[in-house]
């Protein structure tokens, strides 16, 4: 089974209706197909989230910068403009808006397998 487009709305409401289970399964998914798409997967998605949970969500912010980087690459590689992805991403999790950037890397991920 490949990398395949999601819808992000259903996405985000399932991730409400789910009281948050669904972000933990689309953090997962979407850190590992990010990796996959940028040729850096040193870390799987289950052991970030794992991370993310014994540091209290501290490694939870490296890691939005590390997803960030990676969402650089894959810009580069298609010849798109990328910047301080990471730095953004990070800020949202400082704010506790991480599901806007798993959004903003679903929309990265979608535009590359379409």
């Amino acid at each position: 089974m490949g990398i395949q487009q999601k819808n992000i709305a259903v996405c985000i409401i399932l991730s409400i209706v789910t009281c948050g289970i669904y972000t933990l399964y689309w953090f997962v998914v979407l850190s590992d197909e990010l990796g996959a798409l940028s040729g850096d997967q040193n870390t799987s998605g289950g052991m970030a989230l794992l991370f993310t949970i014994i540091t209290c969500g501290i490694y939870g912010w490296y890691w939005a910068y590390k997803l960030g980087e990676r969402v650089d690459t894959i810009k580069m590689n298609r010849g798109e403009p990328s910047g301080s992805t990471g730095i953004v991403y990070i800020v949202l999790a400082l704010f506790g808006l991480s599901i806007v950037y798993y959004a903003l890397a679903q929309d990265v991920i979608n535009k590359s397998v379409a």
